[in-house]
């Protein structure tokens, strides 16, 4: 059971507290609620509003919350039906002390560089029999988007071939086409991601017309269908996280 593959339509989604017009109401059209994230004045300025670096649903009843913001979230989320535990790993601003909650999901794994996950996290993922691939890069779940329990996108060369490596049919997208204000790129897995149960969104266009025909036809044969939540070139604003 990966939480990042909605079975059904969701009710909300969690979703940067920047994210603009165009893309609130592309979800509105599609009768999912968006909820903003609080702003974590602990991260660096770019992804202090990313929902995947203070948020992971264990399932999709469960979620784990940085302490930094746990208050904020469980207020919200509690009306929502959603289970909020208190993570261990207070985050601070600077790397590798930001990347305790951005564990990438495919399947029954968990993608993460374990020598820095929250320990709370780690708990109930183990307890839910998710096995733990290690790697060095810190920021799986900005880095990765699950199309199904053997496919993925990702937009870094070591997780590519790891995952590879454990027969997952893995696509790399060069990160260079995703923008993210403050640093030279942003990443996949923070600016694309299954919104419901037939829609695979991007938060705008990649302008790279030979990536775009390939990723499109690598959607496809996940049987899902392609979409752009708006007109501008792909945005990273940390994984948008569904609630059913």
């Amino acid at each position: 059971m990966n939480p990042f593959i909605p079975y059904k339509k969701p009710r909300y989604a969690l979703i940067d507290y920047r994210a603009g017009d165009e893309i609130i109401n592309f979800f509105k059209k599609l009768k999912i609620e968006p909820i903003k994230t609080l702003k974590c004045d602990d991260l660096q300025e770019p992804v202090d509003g990313h929902p995947d670096m203070v948020v992971h649903p264990v399932d999709y009843e469960t979620f784990v919350v940085a302490p930094n913001v746990y208050d904020y979230y469980r207020n919200v989320l509690k009306s929502k039906g959603i289970k909020v535990i208190k993570g261990g790993k207070t985050l601070c601003r600077n790397y590798p002390e930001d990347i305790a909650y951005n564990v990438a999901r495919i399947g029954r794994y968990a993608v993460h560089n374990t020598k820095h996950t929250d320990q709370v996290l780690k708990y109930y993922l183990e307890e839910a029999d998710i096995e733990f691939i290690h790697v060095n890069q810190g920021y799986t779940k900005c880095s990765t988007s699950a199309l199904s329990d053997t496919k993925a996108l990702t937009s870094d060369l070591l997780i590519h071939e790891k995952l590879k490596s454990y027969n997952i049919d893995c696509m790399y997208i060069n990160p260079e086409v995703v923008l993210l204000e403050g640093y030279n790129h942003g990443f996949i897995g923070g600016c694309a991601g299954l919104i419901n149960e037939k829609i695979f969104l991007l938060t705008g266009k990649i302008l790279d017309k030979n990536i775009l025909i390939t990723l499109k036809k690598f959607i496809q044969s996940a049987g899902y269908v392609y979409d752009e939540a708006s007109n501008g070139q792909i945005i990273d604003l940390g994984s948008m996280i569904p609630i059913i």
